[in-house]
């Protein structure tokens, strides 16, 4: 049998290397979809663009403005509720506005934004029909996509940076509902809702 070279050998080790590092993990979760994939939205005709529904009181005013921004240039039809400018609000109405449009299905998704985004998730979770999540992390983002369906997400503008904040919400936008056992979770969830409806 004859010897392998160093440059053969490299070669071994680098394909099984790039094997190895491309492979799925066993029993791990599937990876979300990238903001590529969002992206190519914008291609398609406005009318077949996915509604967001975005909301901020005056303390997430600027950071509303930023994301806005950015989910048109991801390919999103914005319905900016407000406020529009940063004058002072209450952000109950704010966001009751955003979880109606959610809760209704005029809107795919809802983005609202207020100071720490605790009383606007609070807000729109009374809202039939409507999950509300506050993520302070991607992490946040991923768990309230993946395990409970959240269709309105809350941001605190005075608790996270721009940076992050454009995180959060791409990552939000992409992460998939895993199904399965968080399924049946969801659906209890949905009839705790149906048992105070009128």
């Amino acid at each position: 049998m004859s010897a392998i070279d160093d440059s053969e050998l490299h070669q071994i080790v680098q394909r099984v290397l790039d094997q190895v590092l491309n492979s799925p993990k066993p029993g791990a979760a599937p990876v979300s979809a990238p903001a590529a994939a969002v992206a190519s939205k914008s291609e398609k005709k406005n009318s077949d663009r996915k509604m967001i529904a975005l909301g901020a009181d005056h303390g997430g005013y600027e950071l509303k403005e930023i994301l806005k921004a950015d989910l048109n240039a991801l390919g999103f039809e914005v319905n900016d509720v407000g406020t529009h400018s940063k004058e002072s609000v209450d952000y109950p109405d704010l966001a009751h506005e955003v979880a109606k449009l959610v809760g209704s299905g005029k809107a795919w998704r809802g983005i609202m934004i207020d100071g720490a985004g605790i009383g606007s998730c609070i807000v729109a979770n009374k809202v039939p029909g409507v999950r509300a999540g506050m993520a302070y992390d991607v992490s946040s983002a991923i768990n309230s996509r993946e395990h409970n369906d959240t269709n309105l997400l809350t941001l605190g503008a005075g608790l996270i940076g721009t940076n992050l904040a454009k995180q959060i919400v791409k990552t939000w936008l992409t992460t998939e509902f895993g199904g399965d056992r968080h399924a049946r979770r969801v659906e209890k969830i949905k009839l705790v809702e149906k048992q105070y409806l009128k």
